[in-house]
């Protein structure tokens, strides 16, 4: 390993650590790393004239002369994640320092693909006009994406075939930017802080993200997590979407249930969880059996990847609370070492697939991936 190859490195260990363990004097930021003070102090200068670091004062919190602190610089870049629904976009954008800046939810209509790439305009515009950098902008939707960025095949956007990342990219006209189109599922797992654990989507069928040993599980071309294809039974027999997906658990659920379109299930979701609380036997009675099932599914998933935690995510974190203990017997009963999996409800509502692309843009830039100077 070179010399910038070990600079490289060493940089990205003082930004993970202040990422995960918040403003730092240079003091501490040695001792937790075991890098020596004067290489703390050469790579945190850089980081400053690069303005990924700022300094926000002393610290305090050691024997002596008070240190200064050190904290990341959310004044000079940030990062866009867009998710797609079947008739709806969110985009997020985030500073280095990881909070929010924009948060936009608009409707989807017959022009997808174009409706995609003029909000990722508008956002990026957005961002310059504050004055930041944009990092990076990822694409999140349902279906297949292979390593290129093209969307293979989704269903719920009725595309295959298209070349989506090559589209925004172009429409952006910014050279070197790096513009990603990922699934959806996979990209929201990366909101998750555990290094091993499954994100589960119920918005388009059923779909998984899964991260094993702190990285998102792609496979041989990007087609992971597709669980809804799952057949709990011999061949012909109901998939695990037909059994524990939103949109059949609500037709299960609410009685003449036939809106003029499925694609925004919120309301009948939240329809459901209304009568949940009421004690309504035959909503109950479907949560309990969609829990069941999901939980058969997702205890083959779990001896596959060996999860620490599962996350339940979108619509089914509106319906956990009726749905987790279904799901936690059945990896009990399945499993064939279920102790140390939990099971817990997203707390990031319908975006989580958002922030995880634009959170994926920090990481590239934490793990030594460094912008050029602004």
């Amino acid at each position: 390993m070179g010399f910038t190859d070990v600079r490289t490195t060493n940089l990205a260990v003082v930004l993970s650590h202040l990422r995960t363990s918040g403003p730092s004097s240079r003091a501490a930021i040695a001792a937790s790393t075991g890098l020596n003070k004067a290489t703390v102090s050469s790579l945190t200068s850089d980081l400053i004239d690069q303005r990924l670091l700022r300094e926000t004062g002393t610290s305090g919190n050691r024997i002596g002369r008070p240190g200064t602190s050190l904290a990341l610089d959310g004044s000079a870049y940030a990062a866009i994640g867009i998710q797609v629904a079947a008739d709806s976009m969110t985009a997020l954008a985030i500073d280095f320092a990881g909070d929010q800046i924009i948060r936009w939810h608009r409707a989807l209509g017959a022009h997808r693909a174009g409706e995609i790439i003029t909000l990722a305009q508008r956002a990026a515009t957005r961002v310059r006009q504050q004055g930041r950098s944009v990092l990076g902008l990822t694409v999140a939707v349902p279906g297949l994406v292979d390593e290129n960025g093209v969307v293979r095949i989704s269903p719920t956007l009725g595309w295959s075939d298209l070349d989506l990342r090559t589209l925004v990219a172009g429409s952006l006209r910014q050279p070197g930017l790096v513009v990603t189109v990922a699934n959806q599922a996979t990209t929201a797992a990366l909101t998750n802080k555990d290094p091993n654990s499954i994100y589960v989507s119920g918005t388009a069928g059923i779909e998984a993200g899964v991260i094993a040993h702190g990285r998102p599980l792609h496979g041989a071309r990007g087609f992971t997590g597709q669980i809804g294809r799952f057949t709990l039974g011999p061949a012909g027999a109901p998939t695990l979407h037909d059994l524990a997906g939103i949109e059949p658990l609500v037709r299960r659920a609410l009685t003449g249930f036939d809106p003029e379109s499925l694609t925004d299930l919120a309301p009948a979701v939240e329809q459901v969880a209304v009568q949940a609380r009421a004690g309504d036997a035959a909503t109950l009675a479907a949560l309990r059996d969609t829990g069941r099932h999901l939980g058969q599914g997702l205890a083959m998933l779990a001896n596959l990847t060996d999860p620490s935690v599962i996350v339940l995510g979108d619509h089914y974190a509106s319906l956990a609370g009726w749905l987790i203990p279904a799901v936690e017997a059945e990896l009990a009963a399945q499993v064939l070492a279920p102790s140390g999996i939990r099971v817990v409800a997203s707390d990031l509502g319908l975006h989580a697939a958002a922030l995880g692309g634009a959170l994926s843009h920090l990481d590239r830039v934490d793990n030594g991936s460094l912008p050029k100077a602004v």
